[in-house]
């Protein structure tokens, strides 16, 4: 069974920075698409940012420039760095996985792990 646990969630200004991290455990981590979701208080769950086996990412167009996503195989852990954080990024972030695939893809249905999330706010 896979298990995802986010992490670096937390309060910044408006500009700032943050690194969210998600440990992968149960599974073969390196052979998954791995993925990033966010949802914000009345609105549906977005994808923002996925990562397939082979290093190939894709990204929702309103975050490209500023939220890179990697991963440690070795550590078994995802990682999203947000740069230049704005106010309609306060959300709660959640991991995502979706074992023994070749490509990624990020609506929801996807995806069959999901972590509880970690909170990002950001303020103005």
């Amino acid at each position: 069974q896979v298990q995802l646990v986010e992490s670096g969630g937390g309060s910044v200004q408006a500009g700032g920075s943050l690194r969210l991290s998600c440990a992968a455990s149960g599974g073969t981590f390196s052979a998954a698409c791995m993925g990033w979701f966010r949802q914000a208080p009345g609105k549906e769950r977005e994808g923002v940012a996925g990562l397939d086996r082979n290093g190939d990412t894709i990204y929702a167009d309103s975050v490209k420039g500023r939220f890179t996503i990697s991963r440690d195989n070795a550590k078994n852990t995802l990682y999203l760095q947000i740069n230049s954080l704005k106010p309609e990024d306060t959300a709660m972030y959640y991991c995502a996985a979706r074992p023994r695939t070749g490509y990624c893809d990020l609506y929801t249905g996807f995806f069959g792990y999901w972590g509880q999330g970690t909170q990002v706010t950001v303020s103005s």
